[in-house]
């Protein structure tokens, strides 16, 4: 037997044993750096001297995101970090949060969303960071009975990153299963 023909049936075997692994519930905390963590932790005093509505309070997401980008504030880079754990790429994992439709497949089922871990975000509220973002595709579909309630996701997760009008997210995942948030 080829040297080749050895290591495809590994990667074979290790695609299986892939497939058949648990999936591992995780947490939001899990999927970012420890350094963006601390940073969004902490953050600088200065932020408790802008006032609720006030111009500075409302600036666009956009506007943000650039100034986050440029911005030597270790706080600032945190809320537009798209550093990930590597750990986590091609891990079957579950993991609760809120969707937020992006596109429908027939019968107005949602195909692709995001994964969000707080109700509202990216919709009334700047998104979070995009490590803090996870991108599903779910050809299967789901249908929600209403957006503010929590739901499980689980599934194979991928460190890609995808950019849209709504958000960036640092994760994607290919859905197994969609079902009602209970502890």
């Amino acid at each position: 037997m080829s040297s080749d023909a050895v290591s495809g049936n590994q990667t074979l075997a290790h695609q299986q044993a892939v497939k058949d692994a648990p999936y591992q519930t995780i947490q939001w905390t899990d999927l970012m750096p420890q350094d963006d963590l601390d940073a969004l932790l902490n953050p600088p005093a200065y932020l408790d001297e802008i006032e609720d509505g006030s111009e500075e309070d409302m600036l666009s997401n956009q506007f943000i995101l650039a100034m986050a980008q440029a911005s030597d504030d270790r706080y600032m880079q945190a809320l537009s970090s798209t550093r990930i754990m590597p750990e986590f790429d091609h891990q079957r994992i579950r993991l609760p949060g809120f969707i937020v439709p992006l596109e429908f497949g027939e019968k107005q089922t949602i195909t692709r969303f995001f994964l969000v871990p707080f109700f509202g975000a990216c919709i009334h509220v700047p998104p979070p960071p995009p490590n803090q973002i996870i991108y599903g595709i779910y050809d299967k579909g789901l249908k929600l009975e209403a957006l503010h309630e929590p739901v499980w996701v689980t599934g194979l997760l991928k460190t890609t990153l995808t950019e849209n009008d709504v958000a960036t997210s640092a994760y994607a995942i290919e859905v197994a299963e969609v079902e009602t948030y209970a502890e």
